[in-house]
């Protein structure tokens, strides 16, 4: 493992310049000149590694464009700040007026306490932060709100001073609003605005970039990121750092993995914030025999933000001792979550049977600076240079550990195998 960690830090100044060439491309909101720049960045940079062969295919999904959105009150000169939800539908072309009432945090006990009061107006919702075990998933809400008759949903970013949300809420059947903790309290003290959103609903297709590199055997450890994002920062926690770890670490691995037992597959995908839609598209895709092969997924995804780290394993009980003492060895301290997340790509290979966790910082820090992700805070200013470099480090001593172990440990790993179908219905479309 020394050798390798070695070369992870002799390419450390690759890794921040891939980091900032990648936030420069913009927010990469799937389906924009911005995702596109930075789709053809990212594949020129694999194609630089020079080993393996590298694959691009496309997977459809479910596209949106979204247009001008805007929330103006009545008398009131100076329009609410707000972003479109991404997936949302679009209001009459002329907008709509309607009543607003504030349901709190918004959980569906929220929303159905509030009965016919939601029925035609627009409603108020807290937006979470996501890695937080209590954490109620947004589509959980968006769908609590569309079933009881809401007009249009607002969902509420509670920190002063850093503005709208963005993020997803695809096919929501109701239009969609971020407005920032400000904006909120003039929409209650007001109690009525005009809603104005454009969008279109179309098929799409999305660019998957896939690196093969063999090893001895025919299994393969898959380590994953995603590149799209949202259009109001860089997306640089998410998931600028993740993408540019994951470079790093396939450029350090090259000279290692044709000796190890199994060999890598990097894989980068896109329409991730569209439910997760590239790679689950990507695996239904493939031959069962190539998916069983699999035998670890490492997700990076947000590993910045703040200097604690935490693998989120899936519901794979042994995946979580086999990756923090892999961490440990090589001095890394690095936290457990066993309950599945459908937060990231990691989800989709867990419901494949592969077992898989990602790796996230700020777990359970509401005030880490990873809560300023889905907003126009997210920029490569939040990232010191010494944490992305010691988060790579740290999912390079996981990733070693996957290629290296001998086969009897990762058989052990699928030992128990959990049923994610319940957890992973929150990805359903919603209704409508």
């Amino acid at each position: 493992m020394t050798g390798f960690l070695d070369a992870l830090r002799v390419d450390a100044q690759h890794l921040q310049a891939d980091f900032a060439a990648i936030c420069a491309t913009g927010g990469r909101l799937q389906g924009t000149p911005s995702m596109d720049r930075a789709t053809v960045l990212v594949r020129d940079a694999l194609l630089g590694i020079g080993a393996g062969t590298l694959a691009t295919p496309e997977t459809a999904y479910h596209g949106w464009t979204g247009g001008a959105a805007a929330i103006a009150i009545p008398g009131e000169a100076e329009p609410v700040p707000c972003a479109s939800l991404v997936g949302s539908v679009a209001t009459p072309e002329a907008g709509v007026e309607l009543e607003v009432i504030d349901l709190g945090r918004g959980s569906p006990a929220d929303i159905a306490a509030a009965g016919e009061r939601v029925r035609g107006r627009a409603v108020l919702l807290r937006h979470e932060y996501a890695f937080s075990p209590d954490t109620i998933h947004r589509r959980v809400k968006l769908r609590a709100a569309a079933e009881a008759g809401a007009a249009a949903v607002v969902m509420v970013q509670p920190i002063p001073g850093v503005g709208p949300v963005a993020g997803g809420a695809n096919s929501c059947p109701i239009p969609g609003f971020g407005v920032g903790i400000e904006g909120a309290a003039r929409l209650l003290a007001a109690g009525r605005a005009r809603f104005h959103l454009q969008s279109r609903h179309h098929p799409a297709t999305a660019t998957q970039l896939v690196l093969d590199i063999p090893g001895r055997g025919p299994d393969r450890v898959v380590l994953s990121a995603h590149l799209d994002g949202h259009r109001l920062a860089e997306s640089a926690i998410d998931n600028g750092s993740g993408v540019a770890a994951l470079l790093s670490l396939a450029r350090a691995a090259t000279g290692f993995v044709a000796s190890m037992p199994r060999g890598l597959t990097v894989s980068v995908f896109s329409a991730e914030e569209w439910s997760l839609s590239g790679s689950r598209a990507w695996l239904a895709a493939l031959p069962a025999a190539e998916v069983a092969r699999m035998a670890m997924n490492l997700n990076l995804d947000s590993i910045v933000g703040s200097p604690r780290l935490t693998a989120l394993t899936s519901g794979y009980p042994a995946l979580g001792g086999f990756v923090r003492d892999a961490a440990t060895e090589a001095g890394y301290e690095l936290a457990v979550h066993l309950p599945i997340s459908v937060s990231s790509d990691h989800a989709n290979f867990a419901a494949h049977g592969v077992p898989s966790m990602r790796l996230l910082a700020g777990f359970n820090e509401p005030d880490s600076r990873v809560a300023r992700l889905l907003t126009a805070a997210d920029t490569r200013d939040l990232v010191p240079p010494e944490e992305l470099a010691r988060a790579t480090e740290a999912a390079g001593a996981i990733l070693w550990r996957a290629l290296s172990a001998p086969e009897a440990e990762m058989v052990a790993l699928r030992r128990e195998t959990p049923d994610l179908s319940a957890a992973m219905s929150v990805l359903a479309p919603l209704p409508g």
